[in-house]
């Protein structure tokens, strides 16, 4: 693969595997790509919540808007610039504030294989 800039008006948006709601993810580089991990963005509208225990690493890049991640341990909120990173195998509910939220995100392995 070569060098790409990738923007959020590359990518497709699909509902997220298993949810129901509001939520939905766009891969820009998957393992259709070649290399080892999976980048892309996701959309979460306002008041939405997925809970699901990680199958991969998950770095997440909040762009716009706000999200609170919750686990056993506690809960974080992240807004605009911030990083949450939710490690493979913990369990997690991500629930998006009034105004909803857009992030980028990282995972490594690849998500999509992980869910197979």
């Amino acid at each position: 693969m070569k060098i790409r800039k990738l923007t959020k008006d590359d990518v497709g948006l699909e509902r997220s595997p298993g949810q129901e709601g509001d939520i939905f993810v766009g891969n820009l580089v998957d393992e259709r790509h070649g290399g080892p991990i999976t980048i892309g963005y996701g959309r979460y509208g306002p008041g939405q919540s997925l809970s699901e225990t990680m199958a991969v690493d998950d770095v997440m890049i909040v762009l716009e808007g706000r999200l609170s991640v919750s686990t056993e341990a506690g809960t974080v909120s992240a807004g605009p610039g911030e990083i949450v990173y939710m490690p493979k195998g913990e369990t997690v509910t991500i629930r998006s504030h009034e105004e909803g939220a857009l992030t980028a995100y990282v995972t490594y392995p690849h998500w999509r294989p992980a869910h197979a």
